[in-house]
């Protein structure tokens, strides 16, 4: 089986010769288009946590660098992977997402909330078992902010049995719009592995609006 590097190192090639002159789009193109997938998530509720946007190559992998969207969620540094459950287990749906794709990966996602309103976070955490570090490690933030520092030790876990972990936190919105972050902490194409992303509001239902709370 080809390494993870050398599989990306072919994917970027056959993107690049398949897209042809797109590849080539401008600065200023890139900053329309990240700004316009931004601008819409803002005015949206949470979505894609389990990340079954875009599909994957079945058995493999997607690569998306810096400035790259996958759906509601946005590639801020680095590169990440979209990984179908027939290379490995996903905690949710047929998706999880590595947060190393070929280095350290920051993926986000802003969505509607409401000011003052408590919202609770939970996701699955497990980590590439390819390769070390052993420990991978990450941080959560909420606009810009650490919440929460992750580690995940993959000794013993196999791509049949990831021993994925829930892990929780809760946070209080600001504004009307709040920017949802995971980030890598350990450099190479291992990291942490995350999947069925979950943001609901911590109220009762009956106060809350379901369109902004699921």
């Amino acid at each position: 089986m080809l390494s993870k590097r050398l599989c990306i190192a072919l994917t970027t090639a056959g993107l690049l010769a398949a897209t042809g002159t797109a590849a080539m789009a401008s600065p200023a193109h890139r900053a329309h288009a990240t700004h316009s997938v931004a601008a819409q998530a803002a005015t949206t509720a949470f979505t894609n946590g389990s990340f079954e946007t875009p599909t994957a190559p079945p058995n493999s992998f997607s690569t998306f660098f810096t400035g790259q969207n996958m759906g509601l969620w946005h590639v801020e540094g680095g590169s990440v992977d979209l990984v179908d459950d027939g290379y490995w287990q996903a905690a949710e749906g047929s998706q999880s997402v590595d947060l190393n794709g070929g280095n350290a990966g920051v993926l986000s996602q802003t969505f509607r909330t409401e000011p003052g309103t408590k919202y609770t976070v939970t996701y699955s955490l497990a980590g590439n078992p390819d390769g070390g570090p052993a420990v991978k490690r990450g941080n959560v933030r909420i606009d810009g902010q650490d919440f929460q520092d992750f580690t995940f030790d993959v000794s013993g876990k196999t791509r049949t049995n990831m021993g994925y972990v829930t892990r929780q936190f809760t946070f209080v919105a600001n504004r009307t719009s709040t920017k949802l972050t995971f980030a890598s902490t350990i450099s190479g194409a291992h990291g942490p592995v995350i999947d069925d992303v979950k943001v609901k509001c911590c109220h009762s239902c009956q106060s809350c609006n379901s369109s902004s709370c699921n």
